[in-house]
């Protein structure tokens, strides 16, 4: 019966040792980021609805490709959105990049990528013609119309791509998207320096006081008298945060308190900061008009 007692020890410990390495086997290995450039607003004679309807044929095809989509705009943290843009142009392992409309802001984002020298897929609809210095890059097309059969076949193809560019940089030390092609270059980097607390939080404090120094002083938010297209401004203002709200607040639910339901909404709102910059001029302004759709809606301060 003694002589047993060991082999039951080493049994449990094996035992014990085989599930956790089972466990470990197991866990879930975290997606890759793909980043997103595209229009938000309205362009070339295509509304917001639209622009939001081609972001979800693109992020489906992201994700089919097993990647997680973002835009280069978003992140977890609150913070300057220039840096954020910037930050996430240069770190997303690939980028796909929509330049139909040409709108500037994803010219000038697509420009800083390629100068990167990163994997880089670029997308336009079939209104839109090639733009002369990305031209030589290949362009996958889709309809401007949505129409449903070419946009499966545009998904289809989008996944493949993203799936082969990304395995060819990884593996193919030559690779280049475009800076490369012609010529010998430096390819741009940028500087990664270590701060202590306070040094970080006095250098975001800079960048938000220079921030703050570029926005136009409104010395009155709402006027009596409003001209036509400042009411259209306080009218998509008022849309915007009501869809904003009730999307945040589906997703969050009702069992937790209405003070802590009502800083979660302003939270995550605040997420997409180049969303919410559209339609505010200043936080104050954001702030109160946030405070007066949730009121209306019932989550009490």
């Amino acid at each position: 019966m003694s002589e047993d007692k060991p082999q039951k020890t080493q049994s449990s410990a094996a035992v014990k040792s085989g599930r956790k390495a089972r466990a470990t086997k197991h866990e879930p290995t975290p997606k890759l980021y793909c980043g997103v450039i595209m229009p938000i607003s309205a362009i070339d004679g295509c509304n917001e609805q639209h622009w939001s309807d081609v972001r979800e044929i693109l992020e489906s095809a992201i994700e089919e490709a097993g990647f997680e989509a973002r835009l280069v705009s978003d992140a977890d943290e609150v913070g300057i959105i220039q840096k954020r843009i910037i930050q996430n142009v240069y770190d997303d392992p690939i980028v796909v990049c929509d330049v139909s409309g040409k709108n500037p802001n994803v010219m000038f984002e697509l420009g800083m990528r390629l100068a990167f020298d990163k994997p880089t897929i670029i997308v336009k609809d079939d209104k839109t013609t090639y733009t002369f210095d990305t031209a030589p890059i290949e362009h996958l097309e889709y309809p401007r119309d949505l129409r449903f059969a070419k946009i499966v076949e545009f998904q289809e193809n989008l996944s493949a791509k993203i799936e082969a560019t990304y395995k060819k940089a990884q593996t193919d030390r030559n690779y280049t998207t475009f800076l490369k092609n012609f010529g010998s270059f430096s390819v741009a980097k940028l500087e990664t320096r270590t701060l202590d607390k306070n040094d970080f939080i006095l250098e975001e404090l800079r960048a938000l006081k220079s921030l703050v120094l570029r926005q136009p002083r409104v010395i009155e938010e709402y006027s009596p008298a409003l001209t036509a297209s400042e009411a259209e401004r306080f009218s998509n203002q008022k849309a915007f945060l009501r869809h904003a709200v009730r999307r945040v607040a589906m997703r969050i639910g009702s069992r937790k308190p209405r003070q802590f339901n009502r800083n979660m909404i302003r939270a995550e709102i605040l997420k997409n900061a180049a969303e919410v910059s559209r339609y505010f001029h200043t936080e104050r302004e954001f702030n109160n008009a946030l405070d007066r759709e949730l009121s209306e809606l019932g989550f009490a301060k």
